[in-house]
């Protein structure tokens, strides 16, 4: 039996999520709603353009009309004069004429192009649908962040096996079977744990799964967009997503693909940005686990030294530590020696430990006399 739904209207959906409702624990406002300030604005030049193409044809006409009747007008008459102005309106009448075909040709060009201009959340038709079986009311219920947050939370602890499920299929049919068995899937919850769960994958460097779970978080998108644009419950409609999607021509194909990629690259950034953040934050901890007790990094100490005191510490060189510490400026020198003390690059002798003050003066001053009981580490 035929479908009373005409889907023809569904032959290119551009997904963008306009409602900055996804779960605050992600870190995108919604999967696609970079898209849709741009397309807005496309939307809107298009609007334009074809109001402009319409004025400009009424405003084409009503000068034939006056055209026509002042040729009607000076047909009638006889006179010399007459047959003058005659020709010149003829002619005004025939260039009118044909600037109302070229204003109507624009305007039949402009609306073959708007046929073809892909459909979305802003352009879907709702009417014809007001009666199906998808005039379930979405709940529209204002949530505070935490009263979100909780949602989440206790959803995915209640359903995250059957999530993890519906991630690895692969075959629309059993997609579309397993939502049927579990509706409560088909919800803004599963689509946000199925994307932290793709970045997860692409930072664990399982990037066969990350696509397979992306292709089934696009599926869910798709199923959300239509709910939103139809303003239903996405339970009610998720079955329309798969009859279309199943006999789809290739541009809808394509359009769905398209976002796919997109998705998949932005899970990549992602990926790539925590892990980034990763190492940073364990480079810092090993950092923090190097410094001395002065609170310097002996590393960055290290660095800041002279050559020649530099090679010192390379071959742990007492003797040579003396003789380079002597050539030094003695304020250069003091304040070289206090910055391997705080690094822990250099340990004073326990007996020089007699308060801060004096164990600078004596790292340096007493320094040829200590040479033989300090060590380097």
């Amino acid at each position: 039996m035929t479908s009373r739904i005409d889907y023809s209207v569904w032959d290119h959906i551009e997904v963008s999520d306009d409602e900055d409702d996804t779960h605050p624990n992600i870190d995108t406002p919604s999967l696609f709603k970079w898209r849709h300030e741009a397309r807005v604005e496309r939307m809107d030049q298009f609007i334009k353009a074809g109001e402009d193409l319409e004025k400009g044809l009424a405003e084409s006409k009503r000068k034939l009309t006056e055209a026509q009747k002042k040729t009607k007008n000076l047909s009638s008459s006889v006179t010399d004069d007459a047959k003058a102005e005659l020709s010149k309106a003829q002619a005004e009448e025939k260039r009118l004429k044909k600037e109302e075909r070229d204003w109507e040709k624009k305007l039949e060009d402009h609306r073959r192009e708007e046929k073809k201009m892909p459909w979305n959340v802003d352009t879907l038709c709702k009417e014809g649908f007001s009666k199906s079986v998808m005039n379930v009311k979405p709940d529209v219920k204002e949530e505070t962040e935490e009263q979100k947050e909780q949602k989440h939370k206790t959803f995915v602890e209640k359903y995250e096996k059957e999530i993890k499920h519906f991630g690895m299929m692969k075959r629309w049919d059993d997609s579309q079977k397993y939502l049927s068995d579990h509706p409560h899937l088909v919800c803004e919850e599963t689509a946000n744990y199925l994307v932290i769960m793709c970045i997860d994958l692409e930072v664990e460097e399982k990037k066969a799964l990350m696509e397979q779970v992306a292709h089934q978080t696009i599926v869910m998108q798709f199923i959300l967009e239509l709910a939103k644009s139809l303003k239903v419950d996405p339970r009610g409609c998720f079955r329309q997503f798969f009859d279309k999607i199943k006999t789809a021509d290739q541009q809808y194909q394509d359009a769905f693909n398209d976002e796919l990629e997109s998705f998949k690259e932005r899970v990549r950034g992602r990926a790539k940005i925590r892990i980034e953040r990763a190492m940073k934050e364990y480079e810092e901890e090993e950092r923090q686990k190097r410094l001395g007790p002065g609170g310097l990094d002996p590393a960055e100490v290290y660095e800041s030294l002279p050559e020649e005191m530099q090679k010192c510490f390379d071959e742990k060189d007492i003797a040579m530590l003396q003789t380079v510490i002597t050539k030094l400026d003695p304020t250069e020198a003091k304040v070289h020696m206090k910055r391997c003390i705080d690094s822990g690059l250099w340990v004073p002798n326990s007996r020089a430990d007699e308060g801060d003050d004096k164990e600078e003066d004596a790292t340096y001053e007493e320094l040829n006399k200590e040479m033989g009981e300090q060590k380097i580490e």
